[in-house]
C-alpha cells in the first residue's frame, strides 16, 4: 500500500485532493494528512473520510522539524504532496512575516526531512519516492491585458509578499533538485474554485454575500483577469504529474477559463437567480445593485493566464470542467452545505472581513 504524506490537507485544495484520491484509489493507498489547522484549515472538510482505516490526521506545523522528522521515521512515506501554505494576498500585505515563515521555512523543513528519510549512503534515493510541491501562477507576476501566457520558462516576477514567498519556496525545491538530484516536481496552477473554499476568496465570497443580500466588494475597476480551474481537475493533474511526470520538471496547470473579476460576479449572480426557486426569499436579495467597487488592492496584478501545453503534451492532462458547469456544481455544493459556510464565517473571519473590506 503506497503511503502519501499530504501537507495542508484540511485546506481547500488539499481536502479536495484527498477526496479525489480516495475516490480513485479507495483502499489501495494510505494518506497521512498534516495540517496546523489555521484559519483556512477545517477538519469538517474531511468529515466523511475521517474514520477510514487508511487515513490519519496529524495536527502539526510544517515548520516543526522534530514532528515532521518523526512522521517520516515512523512511516514509510512514498509520496509527499506539499500544499501547506499561507495563500491569501490581502493577508500577506498585512503580515508578510507569517507568509515567509510558513511558505519558505516550512518548505525547507519538508525538503530536509524528506531528503533525510529517502537518501541512501551513496547519495541516490530509495526507489519510487517523489515530492510534489504545489505552487501558483502568481510567481510569474502580471501579463498584459491583450496577450501572452505564462509558460514554465517565464521568468519569476512576484509582486505581493504572498507570491514572493511562494517564489522563494519554488526556488528552494529547484535547488534541491539541482544540487542533490532530489526526486521532486513543481506544479504552478491558476486560480481554483469549487467545494470547501474558504469564503475570503472571490467566488465563495460572492456566493455567500449575495445569498445574504450583502454588498459584493469589487477591487478597482473589476477588470483584473484570472484563469479559473475547477478544483477536482487540479487534483487529477497533481495525481497525473506524480505518476507520469518527468522528475525535476515543472508543470503549469491552467483552466483555459480567462475571465475578468466583474464577469465572474455577473455569472454567479445570473446562476444564483437561475438556480433559486421563485418561492425562495433569497432570490429577491440577489441583485446587481449589490456590486460595490472598493479601493484596489496594493500591487494588484492585472492578468494571469497559464499555458498548460507541456502537461497536455507530456502527461495527457487537460481541464475537463467548463466554467459555467463548474460554477453550478460549486453553488449547488454551497446550497447543500449551509452549516459548513455558517461555521467557517463566524468568529475570526468576521473580524478579518470587516478589517479588509469594511474600511475600503
Amino acid at each position: 500500500m503506497r503511503t502519501y504524506l499530504v501537507t495542508g490537507g484540511a485546506g481547500f485544495i488539499g481536502s479536495n485532493y484527498i477526496h479525489y484520491m480516495f475516490k480513485k484509489y479507495d483502499k489501495e493507498i494510505r494518506i497521512i494528512n498534516v495540517d496546523a489547522l489555521t484559519y483556512a484549515g477545517n477538519p469538517e472538510n474531511l468529515k466523511s473520510i475521517e474514520n477510514r482505516d487508511n487515513y490519519t490526521f496529524i495536527k502539526a506545523d510544517i515548520c516543526d522539524k522534530e514532528t515532521i522528522s518523526r512522521i517520516f521515521a515512523e512511516n514509510d512515506i512514498d509520496r509527499v504532496v506539499h500544499f501547506a501554505a499561507e495563500s491569501h494576498v490581502d493577508r500577506s500585505i498585512k503580515n508578510p512575516e507569517i507568509f515567509v515563515r510558513t511558505n519558505v521555512l516550512g518548505t525547507a523543513v519538508m525538503l530536509n526531512c524528506a531528503q533525510a528519510a529517502w537518501e541512501l549512503p551513496d547519495g541516490t534515493y530509495k526507489k519510487d519516492k517523489k515530492f510534489l510541491h504545489v505552487s501558483t501562477d502568481e510567481v510569474y507576476g502580471s501579463l498584459e491585458e491583450d496577450g501572452g501566457y505564462f509558460y514554465e520558462t517565464t521568468p519569476y516576477a512576484p509582486h505581493s509578499p504572498y507570491s514572493a514567498s511562494k517564489a522563494g519556496s519554488d526556488m528552494l525545491v529547484r535547488s534541491f533538485m539541482d544540487t542533490y538530484h532530489f526526486p521532486a516536481n513543481i506544479t504552478n496552477c491558476s486560480n481554483n474554485y469549487g467545494p470547501y473554499q474558504f469564503p475570503e476568496k472571490l467566488i465563495p465570497l460572492i456566493i455567500n454575500n449575495a445569498l445574504q443580500g450583502k454588498k459584493l466588494p469589487v477591487y478597482g475597476d473589476g477588470k483584473n483577469v484570472r484563469d479559473w480551474l475547477y478544483v477536482e481537475d487540479h487534483a487529477k493533474a497533481i495525481d497525473m504529474v506524480q505518476e507520469k511526470g518527468r522528475l525535476f520538471e515543472t508543470y503549469n496547470v491552467g483552466g483555459h477559463n480567462e475571465k475578468q473579476n466583474i464577469e465572474i460576479i455577473h455569472i454567479i449572480l445570473d446562476t444564483l437567480r437561475e438556480m433559486l426557486s421563485d418561492d425562495d426569499p433569497r432570490k429577491a436579495l440577489v441583485t446587481d445593485d449589490l456590486i460595490t467597487y472598493v479601493e484596489d488592492r496594493k500591487g494588484h496584478d492585472r492578468r494571469y493566464a497559464i499555458a498548460p501545453d507541456k502537461i497536455r503534451a507530456e502527461i495527457g492532462w487537460e481541464p475537463e470542467t467548463m466554467f459555467k458547469e463548474g460554477i453550478k456544481r460549486t453553488i449547488q455544493w454551497y446550497f447543500e452545505h449551509e452549516d459548513w459556510m455558517r461555521n467557517v464565517t463566524s468568529g475570526e473571519y468576521q473580524k478579518y472581513y470587516e478589517e479588509n473590506y469594511g474600511k475600503r
